[in-house]
């Protein structure tokens, strides 16, 4: 009996959701803007590789051509979060019921992954370098790499805005962050092996660098894993989303309660509400879908309504 119901009751909070959101909203809107940065970016920084490539052959500077290896993966980096933030505007289909939004999830995944090759490479090519030094023009060395801070840094300033609403953005800021940390580390190796003569300040000014780099990718991968794995998005806590949801009036238990991550910047949530009085009406799910976007900024969500004993609904839940 109570299961009959509970399918009579199953019901869609959506419509409200999506027009709160664009209200409530700088989350849609972080990709569209950002465009023209990845643009500029990626053409910026793909002349600057050669050119840095080309002058660290000619110096001989492992840590120039470390630079020059890891502004490539940045490159292709900036490429893939593109991808990701333009495939995720496109709109749903019958089979992609969700549109792409997910490929903004795997283009911040794709991101950490490249970042993390980038630092294997520095740090094979440094601990060679360790074993066998060579000379180094560092004048050359400081002026190309005083160049590419001033690069990075112009294209991370123009992802500053969104790095905190979207981890994809946030990859492409980090990006760049650490591509203006190397090349400054790098200038700082050229000046000492200038006046000290030590060539063993090349490679270990990459390390440095490359260990760096490290920390803020193991941050991104375990955050974009943890969004491909359908988990709980870190700024949400599911504690209270379930007592949020029970405090609701008429709502005597609630299960089934599932929170993850459609995109980098949009949450979704379903749950079962056992409501022993009978159906409530659509104002009242359009009253939680509000509450949950307004509260927790999950801006997808959908109640199932039950209406019976507990044993049922504990029946329903195991049948999943």
């Amino acid at each position: 009996m109570a299961h009959n119901h509970s399918h009579g009751g199953h019901s869609h909070g959506h419509g409200h959701a999506h027009g709160h959101s664009h209200g409530h909203g700088h989350h849609h809107h972080a990709p569209a803007d950002f465009g023209r940065a990845f643009a500029i970016g990626i053409v910026l920084n793909l002349g600057f590789v050669i050119i840095e490539a080309l002058y660290g052959w000619w110096s001989n500077s492992m840590a120039l051509l470390a630079d020059a290896g890891h502004n490539l993966a940045d490159v292709l980096g900036l490429a893939t979060a593109w991808v990701g933030a333009v495939l995720a505007k496109r709109p749903a289909s019958r089979r992609f019921s969700y549109g792409f939004r997910g490929a903004s999830i795997l283009a911040a995944l794709a991101n950490a992954v490249l970042l993390l090759i980038a630092v294997a490479f520095i740090v094979y090519h440094a601990a060679w370098r360790l074993i066998v030094p060579d000379v180094v023009e560092s004048d050359t060395v400081i002026i190309v790499a005083a160049i590419g801070i001033v690069i990075n840094l112009g294209t991370a300033l123009m992802f500053v805005r969104g790095r905190k609403s979207d981890i994809n953005i946030r990859g492409a800021y980090l990006h760049m962050v650490a591509d203006a940390l190397v090349s400054a580390g790098v200038v700082v190796a050229g000046i000492g092996i200038m006046f000290t003569g030590w060539l063993w300040i090349d490679p270990v000014t990459s390390l440095l660098v490359a260990g760096m780099i490290f920390l803020a990718t193991a941050d991104l991968l375990r955050e974009s894993v943890t969004m491909a794995l359908q988990g709980v998005p870190r700024s949400i806590d599911p504690d209270k989303v379930e007592a949020h949801l029970l405090a609701l009036p008429g709502v005597t238990r609630v299960h089934d309660l599932h929170i993850w991550s459609m995109s980098t910047t949009e949450y979704a949530l379903t749950a079962h509400l056992v409501m022993p009085g009978g159906f409530p009406g659509d104002a009242f799910l359009q009253g939680c879908a509000h509450d949950v976007a307004h509260d927790f900024g999950i801006t997808h969500s959908t109640f199932q309504i039950e209406v019976g004993t507990g044993d049922c609904a504990l029946q329903h839940s195991h049948s999943h």
